[in-house]
């Protein structure tokens, strides 16, 4: 299959902890809204995401509020995976780039989403949201992205399901 540029392509943010950040960096999976299937369907492959982070662990630990994992969206639909008994949540193949936390406050005043609105924090209790293509690039440059990692080509549909049976 010949490689293809994305141009049409979507930018996002998924908050989560960081905790569970790291578990899906790890599995090389994306995961929203606690395995919601809905909004991880909105994902389309070729599509870039960066994750939030506003705690260390989920629902408690200490505050964190930084950007600490991106990556690009592999696959053209959600698998269901086998988390534990009763717990199914639907993930997306993702591919994520080599970078470095970026705290979230020095970046306030330059993201569409944030720039002059002190309830901030507001904007990521949606679990996951749309970005300009601009505010992921600022915010690409604070965790130290290469730039050619968020322009490279990709096989669209490449990898279709979950390499462990999804």
């Amino acid at each position: 299959m010949a490689l293809a540029k994305v141009t049409n392509r979507s930018h996002w943010v998924g908050v989560a902890s960081h905790d569970h950040v790291l578990g899906a960096v790890r599995g090389g999976f994306c995961q929203l809204g606690h395995g919601k299937e809905a909004l991880v369907r909105r994902l389309k492959a070729g599509d870039l995401i960066v994750f939030y982070s506003p705690r260390e662990l989920m629902g408690s630990g200490p505050v964190l509020q930084a950007f600490t994992a991106a990556g690009r969206i592999l696959d053209e639909f959600p698998y269901e995976a086998e988390q534990s008994a009763g717990f199914r949540p639907y993930r997306r193949r993702t591919k994520f780039f080599k970078s470095r936390q970026a705290h979230v406050r020095p970046l306030l005043q330059e993201l569409t989403f944030t720039k002059g609105n002190e309830s901030w924090g507001l904007a990521f209790r949606r679990g996951a949201f749309r970005i300009t293509a601009d505010d992921f690039k600022r915010i690409a440059k604070a965790m130290s992205i290469k730039s050619e990692d968020l322009s490279s080509t990709f096989r669209p549909g490449e990898v279709r399901t979950h390499p462990f049976g999804g």
